[in-house]
């Protein structure tokens, strides 16, 4: 039976387009619905800011009549400016969201998206990335056998072959690391954190929630410095903070973020949320009829056994300095322990991480973290 990809146009499309997953992983015991009035917001440009640099078309496979795969093909006007070198630039456009039922629907769609981003310019594809960078890039080859913190994606492992079947090559990894945070991390990190305590230049600060759009802004400056250098960088902007903010906001605790300062300048910060995919995964993708309350109450006082950091940074100019990494080491040990003593967390996962990112993956390495999941992006020229 023939194979049909058309554009998501009507509100039944939308729906339909959010609905796939919930059938396809239907029995993989890791895969964590998310709530189908998030994706709805991702992909709606009234509530997601990436829109106000991007446009997107979605599209869905039809067979017989039953939906059997999407696709959101898509290009960022930030990202079209950023060299070549780093990862992205002129002529770059994107595919992602992506969900099939079977390879021939897969090629379809991404057949479907090529034809979409050369109509509108674009000479390289790369994939998938759902939406933006910031949100969920890469596909998921190593880590199948566990679920998924929040915000982070799962993949069927059919997947990689058929999006290499159709003539992509990998362009990047993206690595997490989980961590036994309930043990003392080695020797020389707390020789490193003690003798930060003792530096009168350094003060190591949790955010201040009552300031949020300022906590976020001096946050959002040093992320933007920070992570400049980095392949595939594309700074975030204030729409695309406001909207995160209002989406995490009921998942930003003081005790599980610091700001780090250098002589009273902000220098670098982490940021670590409580895995609310562990209440979210047996809600089925919808809050009613009571898992609103439940959430709520969880939401109120978590207790996660994971910590995920999703985004830490220090500024470009201490990057290549002992005193990055001290900075990073205090953060961690501090957070660490009130992840423990307050949240009831055993476990941290940190990430993602560019495979090439030799200052973090250090970092990782020296706290015993091993890695637990391998995201993997990837290119075809148009």
């Amino acid at each position: 039976m023939s194979i049909i990809v058309r554009p998501v146009l009507t509100a039944a499309d939308r729906k339909a387009f959010i609905a796939l997953p919930y059938r396809l992983y239907a029995n993989d015991p890791h895969w964590v619905p998310p709530l189908k009035s998030e994706v709805a917001g991702q992909i709606d440009p009234k509530k997601n800011g990436w829109f106000s640099h991007a446009e997107a078309q979605l599209f869905i496979a039809e067979r017989n009549g039953q939906v059997v795969g999407r696709v959101s093909a898509h290009l960022d006007t930030l990202a079209l400016t950023m060299p070549t070198e780093k990862g992205f630039g002129p002529g770059v456009g994107f595919w992602g969201m992506f969900e099939a039922e079977d390879e021939a629907t897969a090629k379809a769609l991404i057949a479907q998206a090529e034809t979409w981003l050369r109509g509108k310019g674009m000479t390289r594809a790369i994939g998938p990335c759902s939406l933006s960078v910031w949100e969920e890039p890469g596909l998921l080859i190593e880590g199948y056998d566990h679920s998924p913190t929040v915000l982070m994606g799962h993949h069927l492992p059919a997947y990689r072959g058929w999006i290499e079947g159709a003539g992509y090559a990998p362009v990047k990894q993206m690595i997490t690391y989980e961590l036994d945070i309930t043990k003392d991390f080695p020797p020389i990190v707390q020789r490193i954190v003690a003798a930060g305590e003792k530096n009168a230049r350094i003060h190591i600060r949790r955010v201040n929630k009552a300031k949020f759009a300022d906590e976020a802004k001096i946050i959002l400056d040093i992320l933007n410095d920070a992570w400049s250098d980095n392949w595939g960088f594309v700074p975030l902007t204030q729409p695309e903070v406001d909207d995160v903010g209002k989406k995490l906001k009921p998942l930003v605790f003081e005790d599980l973020i610091r700001i780090a300062e250098l002589d009273g300048e902000p220098v670098a910060f982490m940021i670590t949320l409580p895995d609310m995919n562990e209440p979210l995964k047996p809600m089925g993708g919808s809050l009613l009829p009571f898992n609103w309350l439940k959430l709520l109450l969880w939401l109120r006082a978590p207790k996660a056994r994971t910590m995920r950091v999703p985004l830490m940074g220090v500024v470009k100019r201490l990057q290549a300095s002992r005193m990055a990494s001290q900075l990073a080491f205090m953060m961690i040990e501090y957070i660490r322990r009130d992840a423990v003593a307050k949240f009831g967390a055993s476990r941290g996962e940190i990430g993602w991480v560019l495979d090439d990112n030799q200052g973090m993956n250090a970092i990782a390495t020296t706290i015993d973290s091993k890695i637990n999941r391998v995201y993997q992006m990837y290119e075809r020229t148009l």
